[in-house]
């Protein structure tokens, strides 16, 4: 953490700053852990910086202690670049994916290590806003810079009909996310609907306008016959 500018100036501003913070939390006498967790968030900057499993990850390493905690994260984490990740496809992408309540199905998405070093080890994605949908983390192999996978999750949908939104985020070891959100828009539907959508779609289909069949003239028939006759043949087809 130490800055070395000749003149002991960035040892100094270094000190100072860790002064500062520890001044700001030696007269904190909580033990409780969600307080904890929200003191070291504003501490060490804002929720989209420092997630509560993050914080948490911290404190619960160092007993809880959150002048430990500040340092432990301070000494490995604030100097740590994060891995980059991109989505490179949503392949069940709709804006309202139509499914029955209580319905397991597995969601996928494609994605890429669009970094320069390769992804630390147990990496995972997890629910980091909305509804989860019965799923739970799940790992991330080690890709190297330029690789792709597919990470699939087995997910379940809410026993009421609904819209359901689920945001999913990569996260490092530690907890820190990183790379593009991912997304899942559910519409949870009434047994049967789907089936009355298709059948009302195929019905739209049977009364439509069928496509216009070229008339075939006989050429044994002379012209002017076909030109007078054209709306107006017997039913029999003689003439």
């Amino acid at each position: 953490m130490d800055v070395d500018n000749g003149d002991g100036g960035g040892v100094s501003n270094s000190m100072d700053i860790e002064q500062s913070l520890l001044q700001q939390f030696s007269c904190l006498g909580t033990t409780d852990r969600d307080e904890l967790v929200q003191q070291l968030q504003k501490l060490l900057g804002s929720p989209t910086q420092l997630n509560q499993s993050t914080a948490a990850f911290f404190l619960d390493m160092n007993n809880w202690n959150l002048q430990a905690a500040i340092c432990s994260y301070l000494d490995v984490e604030a100097s740590n670049k994060l891995p980059a990740m991109a989505l490179l496809s949503d392949p069940d992408a709709s804006e309202t994916e139509n499914i029955e309540p209580n319905t397991q199905f597995q969601k996928a998405w494609h994605i890429s290590n669009s970094g320069t070093e390769r992804w630390p080890v147990d990496c995972y994605i997890q629910c980091s806003d909305g509804n989860s949908l019965g799923a739970e983390r799940a790992y991330l192999p080690a890709l190297q810079p330029g690789q792709s996978t597919y990470v699939i999750v087995g997910m379940h949908s809410p026993p009421l009909p609904g819209i359901y939104q689920s945001k999913w985020r990569a996260c490092t070891p530690t907890g820190s996310y990183f790379g593009d959100p991912m997304w899942v828009i559910l519409s949870v539907v009434e047994q049967g609907t789907i089936e009355l959508t298709e059948q009302l779609s195929h019905f739209n289909e049977l009364g439509s306008i069928p496509p216009l069949v070229p008339q075939v003239t006989n050429p044994f028939i002379p012209h002017y016959i076909h030109r007078e006759n054209k709306d107006s043949a017997p039913p029999d087809g003689r003439f």
